[in-house]
């Protein structure tokens, strides 16, 4: 049995985004720790109902402020020094960043990293950003020879590390498909008779917010009754969209504002077709895989992480990245012809279950891992 420690930088992710994997570790036996900042009481319930134990950590998601990831790397230290973990396993970019090397210092004998994304730290579209993106190569160095395997989301993010030097060497990088999803949980599910849009995300300026907002009104002003759902939050990432913007959209009567939910399952039953024009750096958006899972086709922009959810033509499209344009035209089609929102949206659910279901995903990771056996890598 090995004692297993997961690290994430949001809590709310070590259930919706790990939960399953989290629950197969447990299910062969292994003792598991999940540790991210400020768990809620229900977080912190669920997580126990999986048979998981959790630690609170000190971890600021967003920023660069030196004292503060001191402040954090020393509170994983001190959680390692505590826990004694045989295995660490960190997903986004802090967890990766300073768990490996707590991991590493506190002498953990198997470090493994999930890249989730470049996100805002690759950016590169001003000084600040170049600089932040600096610093996150160089801790990306070090901190990644410190893992046995690495885990990348999509083959983008991967060539690009290798591209950058990060890898010490070519067998660490292990290629999976996104977080997964569980595909029982969100199942196919009949295709509303009025056509309609969604889109889910942290209501972030790279997630295409802005540019979702901009084709609405071009195709409601062709289309006036077609709806545009928006699910999703304004946070402390320096990103985010502007409240007065969200709050104009919704009083012209451009987007149904359903704001942060527990469950997206209703809204994506609601809609006929997802869609997000992210140019963020995903890994891979597991809000796309929740809507193929239940049958709705997809329009997002050919870009790393978006691009491998979408076969053109077969259930959804691709548009250039910031083309409102473009965008526009993909959701007319589905205006246009109709009948491509079900025969598209089988195609979804069909790639989900071949392609994304969270036990395959998880299959890969636990035995690279080494923890589908005794033996530990």
């Amino acid at each position: 049995m090995a004692r297993v420690l997961v690290l994430g930088s949001f809590a709310e992710s070590l259930v919706n985004f790990r939960g399953a994997l989290l629950k197969d570790f447990v299910s062969l036996g292994h003792e598991v720790y999940a540790c991210a900042p400020n768990a809620s009481k229900e977080i912190r319930d669920k997580l126990s109902q999986l048979g998981v134990e959790y630690r609170d950590v000190y971890l600021s998601r967003t920023g660069m402020n030196p004292l503060s990831d001191v402040r954090t790397f020393l509170s994983l230290y001190n959680l390692m020094r505590r826990t004694k973990p045989d295995i660490f396993l960190g997903y986004t970019i802090k967890p990766v960043l300073y768990g490996s090397l707590a991991a590493r210092l506190t002498g953990v004998s198997g470090i493994f990293s999930i890249i989730t994304g470049l996100g805002y730290a690759f950016s590169r579209r001003n000084l600040r950003q170049r600089f932040i993106g600096a610093i996150a190569r160089f801790l990306y160095k070090i901190s990644l020879n410190c893992n046995q395997k690495i885990y990348f989301q999509n083959p983008d993010d991967c060539n690009y590390f290798n591209r950058l030097g990060l890898l010490r060497r070519a067998g660490q990088a292990v290629l999976i498909n996104g977080s997964g999803v569980n595909v029982s949980d969100f199942k196919m599910m009949p295709v509303p008779t009025d056509v309609s849009f969604l889109l889910i995300a942290r209501l972030l300026k790279d997630k295409g917010i802005y540019e979702y907002v901009e084709a609405a009104r071009i195709v409601k002003a062709k289309y006036p009754d077609v709806v545009f759902r928006l699910v999703g939050w304004i946070d402390e990432n320096p990103d985010s969209i502007k409240k007065k913007d969200l709050n104009l959209w919704i009083a012209d009567g451009i987007i149904d504002y359903l704001g942060k939910l527990d469950d997206v399952r209703p809204a994506i039953t609601a809609s006929s077709v997802y869609a997000l024009p992210s140019y963020y750096g995903e890994g891979t958006p597991r809000t796309v895989l929740e809507a193929m899972a239940m049958g709705r086709p997809v329009v997002t922009t050919d870009a790393p992480g978006c691009r491998e959810t979408v076969r053109e033509g077969e259930n959804g499209f691709l548009v250039p990245v910031k083309d409102v344009k473009a965008l526009a035209c993909a959701m007319e089609r589905f205006i246009l012809r109709p009948e491509l929102i079900e025969k598209m949206g089988r195609r979804s659910r069909e790639i989900a279950v071949e392609k994304y279901d969270v036990h395959k995903v998880n299959a890969v990771i636990m035995k690279t891992m080494g923890l589908h056996s005794e033996k530990i890598v």
